[in-house]
């Protein structure tokens, strides 16, 4: 399939800007591909536009219409076959088989969403009687249920260019809800984003789907995605990035004169807690366990574990030396883009830089362009404390491991952190009665608590919660992942003493599509 480079703007290809770029392909820096062209705010308006009409429409579908949609999706998906995979590479220097697993994640949380507005269940009906005879006042019959919201602007993230990007979990969710997408793509992998937008639009044909349920915008420019969150048909936007991206998307939404949500995940060092006992127990295994996940995808994951804190005794000590000889035996690794790969270079040399802090292990082999060292730095609690930067995420292969003298600066160390993704204890049963404070401070910082395991890696299910208090995200109450994504994008509306007849089906007395539903209290799927 030849690339062009253009923008969809619905079912159109549009190319009415003079501004393009070109992506390069971060393992041998030459351009891939045409020139693309960068939206303009003309082509923006239009997107939109036609994204608030296209959800009068698609708001209104049947559940199985949407469903059949998102199946649609993911079988144009797969149709795509190698070049899809190819094109990936390309662009991102990921390998095969991790773009295999990935496309084949990408597919699997499409269908799961299709499932999810097949059994209707999520829409949360509840459903309280009326008791016209109650004293001193009658109660009136109030339903409830959960609605899509409008046009959705969804920002591709760079390091999953499938899961996190044009086909990925947030346009998965937001469709399933029934809201319409305006999607931008990546500037790193715009050819992958055209490919799996030209699926899309296929997809769009085929289900009769109104034009304008989906398009896809191309740009470079911070102005570019400034646009598409002030734009009034906007409603809700979805980021995946930096602290500073995110903020900036967020502040704008909250200057609009109808502020709108932005759920913006925008990183984490998803520290990792180990305990006396699982030093003791397994402190080899620990270290090549850490070194696996600090080091997967070249370290550029948002759960990558960048801070590592134990208890300075013999234990914790062999394990640091472990850890350090596992990094320097490490291959180095070609990150997503140059830019991603000069930020990760310059943080490296900034904690360097740090009185206190000691680089204990880097890859050895020599660098080609573009690549990055797995990198293990140590410290000590009191340096730690003391350096704000160390608590801010270096996206990139390597991680800090911080000496504590005793539980309580632990624990101290912990209460210190911002908001995270993700927060580890490796331990025993018996470390975890002893450490129940540390437990504690922790579920109070992160979105999700592990034991005995590592960050890397998301189960896509309803319990997963990828999401944490701020700066992890703008809502903690909200996941990126996971079934429970489609409630980032839809509002509850409440129906009070209307006739049966003129009730969403999810609400009325037969209970027709025989959803969970609570009634006056209790949990059902009976009729009224």
């Amino acid at each position: 399939m030849t690339l062009h480079g253009r923008n969809f703007i619905g079912s159109e290809l549009s190319s009415e800007g003079e501004r393009t770029f070109k992506t390069i392909n971060p393992a041998t820096g030459e351009p891939v591909g045409p020139a693309f062209h960068e939206a303009t705010q003309g082509e923006i308006e239009k997107a939109l536009e036609l994204a608030e009409q296209a959800f009068a429409v698609f708001s209104q579908k049947l559940p199985l219409e949407v469903a059949a949609f998102l199946d649609a999706i993911a079988d144009e998906l797969l149709k795509l076959g190698d070049e899809l995979l190819q094109l990936a590479q390309t662009e991102t220097a990921l390998p095969h088989p991790r773009l295999l697993g990935e496309r084949a994640r990408t597919v699997g949380q499409i269908k799961m969403f299709g499932d999810l507005v097949r059994e209707g269940s999520w829409v949360e009906a509840s459903i309280d009687r009326a008791l016209p005879d109650r004293k001193p006042l009658p109660k009136p019959d109030v339903r409830r249920r959960l609605i899509p919201i409008g046009p959705v602007v969804i920002f591709g993230a760079s390091n999953f260019p499938l899961a996190f990007s044009v086909p990925g979990g947030d346009t998965a969710s937001a469709l399933a809800a029934g809201n319409s997408v305006v999607f931008k793509a990546h500037p790193a992998h715009p050819g992958t984003s055209e490919l799996v937008a030209g699926a899309i639009r296929a997809a769009v044909k085929t289900s009769g789907m109104p034009d304008g349920v989906f398009s896809l915008v191309h740009g470079v420019s911070h102005e570019s995605g400034l646009e598409l969150v002030r734009h009034r048909a906007t409603k809700a936007v979805a980021f995946t990035g930096s602290l500073p991206g995110g903020r900036a998307l967020f502040n704008e939404a909250a200057r609009r004169t109808e502020p709108i949500p932005v759920y913006a995940e925008m990183g984490s060092t998803n520290p990792v807690f180990v305990l006396p006992g699982a030093l003791r127990e397994n402190g080899n295994a620990l270290a090549e366990g850490l070194m696996q996940s600090v080091t997967v995808g070249v370290g550029q994951f948002c759960t990558n574990p960048g801070l590592v804190f134990g208890l300075n005794e013999p234990a914790w000590k062999g394990f640091v030396e472990k850890t350090a000889q596992l990094a320097s035996s490490a291959a180095p690794g070609t990150m997503l883009y140059q830019g991603i790969c000069e930020r990760f270079q310059q943080g490296a040399q900034e904690v360097r830089g740090i009185a206190g802090v000691r680089m204990a292990g880097q890859s050895e082999t020599a660098l080609k362009p573009g690549q990055a060292p797995a990198i293990v730095f140590t410290t000590d609690s009191q340096t730690f404390l003391k350096e704000q930067h160390l608590r801010e995420e270096l996206f990139g292969p390597s991680t800090v491991l911080v000496d504590c003298a005793s539980a309580a600066e632990m624990e101290r160390i912990a209460r210190e952190l911002p908001g995270q993704l993700t927060a580890t204890i490796h331990g025993t049963e018996e470390d975890l009665w002893q450490h129940q404070g540390l437990v504690s401070i922790l579920q109070q910082k992160a979105g999700r608590l592990l034991f005995n395991g590592f960050p890397t890696g998301l189960e896509v299910c309803p319990s997963m919660h990828h999401g944490g208090p701020y700066p992890a995200t703008t809502h903690s109450h909200f996941t990126s992942v996971g079934s429970a994504a489609i409630k980032r994008f839809v509002r509850p509306i409440c129906f009070q003493n209307f006739p049966d007849s003129a009730l969403p089906p999810e609400l009325q007395n037969k209970n027709p599509r025989k959803i969970w539903r609570l009634v006056d209290g209790k949990w059902t799927q009976e009729p009224l």
